[in-house]
């Protein structure tokens, strides 16, 4: 057999020739990880500030989880939502009493999350014999990929390929609050924003929004949808970043951090909303299956144990010298976020930064065209984070003389 006509044998020709192309993959491999730590198939270590996206926020291969995860495999995976199961209720129990929500609803992703928010918000309008077709969401919010949160998240380059979306979403700004006032009506079944908008460029919503969502909200009874997907269960050191902001959300969307990895995402919703929900009215295979559910007992168990006040601990060590880095490099223009969730804006692209990162060991990607996100396990230590700052600070260096 000729060379032209082989099988290809390596990981990054495998998937070429096999796995759809809608990623544009990093040179790495990685095959393992340690606590803040990636290592690749050369066995090279990789510093990484991105957790998966926001996902691994016990590090990888953190003792409570493996443990839990490697328990419950070797008991019950899955049996669906015909049946009981011991941990989805105890996990709701959890979110509704951290998050002052009567109801859980799980699903797998954040995204699915949404969706179910989109629909519970549009359900509830309807049992009360007065329904409400509108959504109103904020410029460069992010709400997911699904047919329904693409619908809901304001960038053209998501949206446009796949159009006609679900009608009836008007976007307003994210800064003036008199766009918002003027587009929310009686016709008008919910806002939807995130607390820190993070595919937006790591935007912490302004407390003048805040105030317009609850004005809005309580002159129209529009309900309020908290996008924590992101910015919630402890990335910013607080369970529930909506309500540090002094925002009262009828539905909460989570996902990400939820199961450290383990895919599992959750809608939370009031008691007047839940009060609406009828059974069949939405359902799942995989959503809240004894792993995931088992993982994301896990995850809260090792946020009570002293891990959420860790990242209330940590957070402004990587905020200051993420600081310290804007005063020494002129590129960088501002520095944004909360805790572990922090943005380095700079005057250009920030698109060289990935790459000249990785070269030096330290994993952080790019949003918004002109934010480097930084979005660490929530385990990382002041050590590691001085440690990312400084190949970060080469980095930049690197990019700003190129």
């Amino acid at each position: 057999m000729s060379s032209a006509t082989e099988s290809p044998t390596t990981v990054d020709a495998v998937e070429a020739a096999h796995v759809l192309q809608t990623y544009k993959r990093q040179p790495v491999v990685f095959v393992r990880g340690e606590g803040v730590w990636l290592v690749a198939d050369d066995g090279r270590r990789y510093l990484d500030m991105l957790s998966g996206i926001g996902v691994n926020v016990l590090g990888h291969a953190h003792p409570a989880l493996v443990a839990a995860v490697r328990e419950q495999v070797g008991e019950l995976v899955h049996t669906s939502n015909l049946f009981f199961h011991p941990y989805q209720g105890p996990l709701a129990a959890r979110l509704t009493r951290a998050s002052g929500l009567d109801r859980a609803f799980f699903c797998n992703s954040g995204a699915e999350a949404v969706e179910g928010c989109l629909k519970f918000a549009r359900r509830f309008w309807y049992t009360a014999g007065t329904p409400r077709p509108q959504f109103i969401a904020f410029e460069r919010g992010f709400s997911g990929r699904t047919m329904g949160a693409l619908s809901t998240t304001w960038d053209e380059h998501y949206r446009m390929p796949f159009g006609p979306l679900v009608p009836d979403v008007r976007f307003v700004s994210n800064d003036d609050p008199d766009d918002l006032l003027s587009a929310v009506s009686e016709r008008t079944a919910a806002i939807i924003g995130e607390p820190i908008q993070g595919e937006g460029g790591v935007r912490p919503l302004p407390g003048r929004i805040v105030d317009a969502i609850n004005k809005a909200c309580a002159a129209t009874g529009a309900l309020y949808i908290a996008d924590e997907v992101q910015s919630g269960l402890g990335r910013t050191g607080h369970l529930f970043h909506s309500a540090e902001l002094g925002l009262c959300p009828d539905l909460i969307a989570v996902g990400k951090a939820l199961g450290g990895g383990v895919p599992i995402g959750a809608v939370l919703v009031s008691a007047r909303v839940a009060a609406a929900i009828s059974a069949g009215d939405h359902g799942t295979t995989y959503g809240g299956n004894p792993l995931a559910c088992r993982a994301a007992l896990a995850v809260l168990d090792t946020l009570d144990n002293g891990l959420l006040d860790h990242v209330r601990q940590v957070g402004p060590v990587l905020a200051e010298g993420l600081r310290a880095l804007a005063g020494k490099h002129p590129m960088v223009v501002e520095v944004r976020g909360a805790g572990l969730m922090q943005g380095l804006v700079l005057d250009r692209d920030a698109a060289a930064v990935v790459p000249a990162a990785l070269e030096r060991g330290l994993i952080v990607n790019r949003t918004a065209e002109r934010v480097v996100r930084l979005l660490p396990p929530y385990v990382i230590s002041a050590a590691e984070i001085a440690e990312a700052l400084s190949r970060l600070d080469a980095a930049l260096a690197a990019v700003q003389g190129a």
